[in-house]
């Protein structure tokens, strides 16, 4: 294999309500993580952009792995929007025919179904609530925030707040993900309740800042709420460019995550 074809990367651009990947077949296609500049792709303006990389690999417990890589280059457990992107990427690209498919990542084994593109459910898992009301001291606050911690497998902290502010997003979200009390970082998500079937949401996410949607956030967040007896067990979440549905209608069943995925585009990376 010549030094440029070595180079030469096929991928496919896609997102969920607006939270992007790019996402990559390692299957037919030898990828070399050592060199593989994932910063320098996600960079919006040198590279192609994501908030998140998903590479497709062979699993020997499901139908296929996918590792997920931040833009600043650490890796994420899991991703509920992506996984989505996943699923109908496998679809079109022929690499799997049936309606259901089933994705191993470093959070375990995810179940998913594609009814059509606009509709597709993840099996997310049981949420595990660590804690209910976490009180945090932050640089910018001069109170203490209270949060939700949730594991979705991935770390989440729910926020709940009558009115949702970017700024504030921008400078708490940042500040509690990289809080010390978190030692590996957190996702934060910032939750309005519009009533207990419907919700607004916003994420930081860590390692990757500000994104138009999280999938395994909306769950940490409507898990937060259920257990806390503000949200019933069927929800609708709004993030600035859509909305997901989380139905979870049995505590010690896995929650369900349902949303559109979204193909943008095909091209080759080369470096």
């Amino acid at each position: 294999m010549t030094k440029q074809a070595a180079n030469r990367i096929h991928f496919s651009k896609m997102h969920g309500l607006g939270n992007d990947f790019v996402v990559m077949n390692t299957i037919h296609q030898a990828i070399d993580l050592a060199t593989l500049p994932i910063k320098q792709l996600g960079d919006r303006h040198f590279g192609i952009g994501f908030d998140q990389l998903l590479l497709i690999e062979p699993s020997k417990q499901a139908d296929f792995f996918c590792r997920i890589f931040n833009t600043d280059g650490s890796e994420a457990e899991q991703c509920g929007n992506g996984l989505r992107c996943v699923a109908r990427y496998l679809r079109e690209e022929g690499l799997h025919h049936a309606a259901k498919v089933s994705i191993e990542t470093k959070a375990g084994i995810f179940k998913i179904t594609i009814k059509n593109n606009d509709h597709i459910a993840v099996s997310m898992g049981v949420p595990c609530i660590e804690s209910n009301k976490t009180l945090l001291s932050l640089p910018s606050s001069t109170t203490k925030i209270a949060l939700h911690v949730v594991s979705m497998g991935n770390p989440h902290a729910i926020i709940h707040t009558d009115v949702i502010d970017r700024l504030t997003v921008a400078k708490h979200g940042k500040e509690i993900s990289t809080h010390q009390h978190f030692s590996a970082g957190i996702n934060v998500g910032f939750m309005r309740i519009i009533n207990p079937h419907h919700i607004e949401l916003r994420t930081y996410e860590r390692g990757a800042g500000i994104t138009h949607a999280c999938g395994s956030n909306a769950c940490a967040a409507v898990a937060a709420g259920i257990t806390t007896g503000l949200l019933q067990q069927s929800v609708d979440v709004d993030y600035q460019y859509g909305r997901l549905h989380v139905e979870w209608d049995d505590i010690n069943k896995p929650i369900i995550l349902s949303g559109p995925a979204t193909t943008v585009y095909s091209g080759v990376f080369s470096f």
